[in-house]
């Protein structure tokens, strides 16, 4: 029961009902300016005149890109869709856009006069019923609810149309879809660099404690925690400029990503975990394309990280150079004994990381046992990385 009732009390019923009578306005206007009520012509003719009069200037109006803009707010006000992207509020950019707006205008003054001439009439028929008394007057009732019942019909089908005339268009749905894919590769590209930024300062801080514990020189205790602190400052900037992007702050200052020229108080902190680094950076990083400096340092990061925690206190060495229009990285450690060594083959989320950071840049990454050490290479286009 409260279903067949519900187009009665429904908010959108009434507004669907609205949004057709405003239509009906129109084609009211163009018959009273022209050809009138009034001359030798019959209603036959007159309507006939009339409604080519508003179909010509309906799609004369459709050809502005704006109209199609307006009429998506109207609609997506009045006609209450179920989702909010269902009918589109931009302008037209396409004549295919201007032909759907023209057949909306057209299809929406049509049926909103036929609305309009059935909301008259119905009004009009309930008058008599209630003139003519007795037990015609409790028809009066049932009347008004028919009328009702077909005014939520046609907004209903008033919204259908609309969302199939005034819904994005293919190119719309693209570029939305387009948008959509770079947020998410945003959000991947800033997850991989929180978890790169604060991996690496996790394990220097903990090596540090663990070493400061161990060793009771003061000297070497207070450089341990003078290298905690400082690696915990630098985290802490960079979980701040990640906090920058996602806030998408368009006045904010101007963030800076470290690049490749930043690798040596990488190395620093590493040596002061302990963990001697033999770098050989024969690349500048200013030289490089910006996504390129930046993501092989990230590269490079995540190598020296995996080493900190796999094998702490073994020598580094790390590599960067180009030949043959490529960035070559590699980043070799010794083995670690067993069992740790299959722990190190199985991979994990820094290496799998570092993968798709090359894969993102057009390049590969491979990782192995090399001669009893632990070998990470990357090789990436040096045309690509812009």
């Amino acid at each position: 029961m409260s279903t067949i009732l519900a187009p009665l009390v429904r908010a959108a019923t009434y507004a669907r009902w609205l949004h057709l009578l405003v239509g009906a306005v129109f084609a009211c206007v163009v018959l009273l300016v022209y050809p009138g009520t009034e001359g030798p012509l019959g209603w036959p003719a007159v309507l006939a005149v009339s409604a080519l009069l508003d179909g010509t200037l309906l799609c004369l109006a459709a050809l502005i890109p704006a109209t199609r803009r307006a009429e998506g707010v109207q609609a997506a006000l009045l006609l209450m869709p179920a989702r909010e992207d269902a009918i589109g509020t931009a302008s037209s950019a396409s004549w295919a856009d201007r032909g759907r707006t023209a057949l909306w205008l057209v299809a929406r003054v049509a049926l909103g006069v036929c609305v309009a001439l059935l909301t008259v009439h119905g009004l009009i028929a309930a008058v008599d019923l209630v003139r003519a008394g007795g037990v015609l007057l409790l028809c009066a009732p049932l009347l008004l609810v028919a009328v009702v019942y077909v005014a939520a019909l046609a907004g209903r089908l008033q919204l259908a149309v609309a969302v199939r005339l005034l819904g994005p268009s293919a190119g719309e749905r693209l570029a939305e879809a387009e948008a959509r894919a770079e947020r998410l590769l945003e959000r991947n590209r800033l997850a991989r660099e929180l978890h790169d930024s604060i991996g690496h300062a996790l394990t220097v801080s903990v090596l540090q404690a663990g070493a400061a514990r161990e060793v009771a020189d003061p000297v070497f205790r207070e450089k341990a925690l003078e290298a905690i602190e400082t690696t915990g400052r630098r985290a802490m900037e960079d979980l701040e400029r990640m906090l920058v992007l996602l806030r998408d702050h368009p006045d904010g200052p101007a963030v800076e990503h470290p690049g490749l020229d930043r690798v040596e108080v990488l190395f620093e902190t590493a040596r002061a975990a302990g963990s001697p680094v033999e770098a050989r950076i024969e690349v500048a990083g200013s030289r490089l394309p910006g996504v390129l400096s930046r993501e092989a340092y990230r590269i490079v990061q995540e190598g020296v990280t995996n080493a900190l925690k796999h094998v702490p206190g073994t020598p580094v060495r790390v590599h960067a150079g180009t030949a043959d229009g490529l960035l070559h990285l590699s980043c070799a450690t010794a083995l670690p004994a067993a069992p740790q060594a299959g722990a190190r083959r199985s991979g994990g989320k820094g290496l799998r990381g570092i993968r798709e950071r090359a894969a993102l840049l057009g390049g590969e990454a491979v990782a192995g046992p090399v001669d009893g050490d632990w070998v990470v290479r990357v090789r990436l286009p040096l045309r690509l990385g812009s």
